[in-house]
């Protein structure tokens, strides 16, 4: 294997590297760099280089806030100088077949995280035979201010773009543009369902896979114009593209990442309406035109069922957010049951959560109902919206690994199941969220169902319908269970 393999793209060649054998190619534009007068404008094409463009080392990464103290520490960030952000990363073992191509978009709230966050290492998916590519995109005001001008969703129109660059590319790297799979965590998820409901999405990408995120906190345009007017006031400037241009790079992040810790910090419903329980004011929103309608009503009525979907949550979801900032244990009966109602639900079900979790305390039970509420409801609202009158192929997982006492009370949480996927278990940074004996025999088997699915198109369980409702439940086996923890999701069929 040479140690700096060159490959012909359409700017320019570029020199990789031989990584854990496989090749890396780190940090490729895919657009042009989005500032000066391409700042908060649709991305523009790359001018293409001469010569041998090193691709040896991670790209800049696009601006962003910083995680809150509680977070940082579980999820090692990426923070590269430059103005080249929108680039990409691929893994490789062959540059002369025509191999499986996983596109992955990543999490990070809308507000944080890159293509080049070290779980993200596609050595492993190369090393199985399939082309991994991650991918960076503009993110919180500069990917997702909705002004009424015209331009909306431009971080949706980087992932649009890094997917055109992946079908005009990818066969010089041994991928096959006719078999590409799009994926992606949290609010990638999210990304990968409203790219799903999008027709401008149409045709780059033949299968989909999303985790713990959904179609239920895209934005209306109301609520998006609410978050523009909070960020344009705290700023002191007008609604106005060229205005919030004007406002220096860094006190606009700034200004953005604190409205997030706000809406996070103080939920206030009469400020914020329903954003007081989703926390995401930054996020796809319907525009009209990008997102020409609300995602899961577009997907019902039959958008994107010809693309094959994996869809899941882990089992503990929340208790991210009430393990890191250590408040679980001071949640009582009366915030239990006040929260639970302002989420929906009734007295009796939380009687029935209760019930199934004999001897937990009310931390645990809330952070139950909010993975319900947030993650796993949402997720299924999406398998039933596919499965009904457009029969499009679709999996549930739920991944079920570790459990709390093995990885410091977090449980099965948000994001603990992205190391395991892409078999990144071995790096020590991970360790404080997923324990510090992570388990190889759970990452060899989740990682082989993703790749089972971007390979051959079935992770290793049956297809989700509404009769059944079979999901594959992960840890070191897969159970195919039908309708897991059925009495709890029918407690939401009244919220639709």
């Amino acid at each position: 294997m040479s140690q700096h393999p060159v490959v012909h793209v359409r700017d320019g060649a570029v020199r990789g590297k031989a990584e854990s054998g496989v090749w890396a190619f780190l940090g490729i534009p895919y657009a042009a760099s989005p500032f000066g007068a391409r700042r908060m404008r649709p991305p523009q094409p790359v001018q293409p280089w001469d010569g041998e463009r090193d691709a040896t080392a991670y790209g800049p990464t696009a601006p962003k806030g910083d995680y809150p103290p509680q977070y940082a520490r579980l999820f090692p960030e990426v923070l590269i100088p430059g103005e080249e952000c929108l680039n990409l990363n691929v893994w490789t073992p062959d540059a002369t077949a025509a191999l499986p191509v996983l596109v992955w978009i990543h999490g990070g709230a809308f507000m944080n995280g890159s293509g080049s966050v070290g779980a993200y290492s596609g050595a492993a998916f190369a090393r199985d035979g399939v082309v991994c590519v991650t991918i960076n995109y503009r993110l919180a005001a500069e990917g997702f201010l909705l002004l009424d001008d015209g331009i909306a969703n431009l971080g949706l129109l980087d992932q649009l773009a890094a997917l055109r660059w992946v079908q005009a590319n990818i066969a010089a790297f041994g991928g096959d543009p006719a078999r590409v799979t799009v994926a992606g965590e949290s609010a990638g998820a999210m990304s990968v369902i409203t790219l799903l409901s999008m027709p401008q999405a149409e045709g780059l990408f033949t299968q989909a896979i999303a985790q713990s995120g959904a179609a239920a906190h895209t934005l209306t345009h109301d609520q998006a114009q609410m978050v523009s007017g909070y960020l344009t006031s705290t700023l002191g400037v007008p609604a106005d593209r060229e205005a919030i241009k004007a406002v220096p790079l860094d006190k606009l992040v700034r200004a953005a990442s604190d409205l997030v810790v706000e809406v996070q910090t103080a939920p206030d419903p009469a400020k914020w309406g329903s954003l007081a329980l989703s926390l995401l004011p930054f996020a796809p929103a319907v525009d009209g035109e990008v997102v020409p309608q609300e995602p899961l009503a577009a997907i019902a009525a039959g958008q994107g069922k010809d693309v094959r979907l994996l869809i899941g949550s882990n089992r503990d979801e929340a208790r991210l957010f009430f393990v890191a900032p250590a408040s679980i244990d001071l949640i009582d009966d009366a915030t239990l049951e006040a929260a639970a109602s302002a989420y929906g639900l009734s007295a009796d079900s939380l009687t029935l959560y209760r019930a199934g979790r004999p001897g937990a305390s009310a931390g645990d039970i809330l952070a139950a109902v909010i993975t319900d509420w947030f993650f796993a409801i949402p997720a299924i609202r999406v398998a039933e919206a596919r499965t009904g009158a457009a029969n499009a192929p679709t999996w549930m997982y739920r991944f079920d690994h570790p459990a709390p006492e093995d990885n410091h009370r977090f449980g099965a949480s948000h994001a603990a199941e992205v190391p395991f996927v892409f078999n990144t278990i071995s790096q020590q940074d991970l360790h404080p969220l997923i324990g510090d004996t992570p388990s190889q025999a759970v990452a060899d088997q989740t990682h082989k169902a993703w790749v089972d699915f971007i390979t051959h198109g079935n992770p290793g369980w049956p297809a989700y319908d509404t009769a059944s409702r079979t999901t594959g439940l992960l840890s070191d086996r897969i159970t195919a269970t039908a309708d897991p923890a059925a009495s709890e999701r029918a407690c939401w069929d009244g919220n639709r």
